[in-house]
């Protein structure tokens, strides 16, 4: 198995797929990288030279922000948002969907499984 920016990618797949693995890395940046470092698409990782892998590790290091420091880099812009109290921030704060979605119905990723809530609908007042 290639070991490529950290990632242990699949060796059976073309290296094109393999290289989506990586958090990061989707399809154009995949194409983009294996057209810098000169290998086809649809090589096996498995057949690739110990050359070509360090040429892939070498252009990711310099070139794209993968795997911990993406991550590390996202928590942190989350992390400001929540610190200024912007709604985006107080969105985030609550667990509750940031990019304009309903919340009446739906928005169960980021909610939760449901909480039933006795005698809501059936109230007469």
């Amino acid at each position: 198995m290639p070991r490529i920016a950290g990632v242990d990618v699949p060796d059976k797949k073309k290296i094109y797929y393999a290289l989506q693995y990586i958090h990061g890395i989707g399809p154009k940046f995949a194409a983009d990288l294996l057209a810098e470092a000169q290998i086809e698409p649809h090589v096996k990782a498995n057949e690739l030279t110990e050359q070509q892998i360090a040429s892939i590790n070498a252009i990711l290091d310099t070139s794209f922000l993968v795997e911990g420091a993406l991550r590390r880099q996202v928590q942190q812009n989350i992390q400001r948002l929540r610190d200024i109290r912007c709604y985006r921030g107080d969105r985030h704060r609550r667990g509750l969907p940031v990019r304009g979605q309903q919340t009446r119905c739906n928005a169960r990723t980021r909610k939760g499984r449901k909480k039933t809530v006795a005698g809501k609908k059936g109230v007469k007042g």
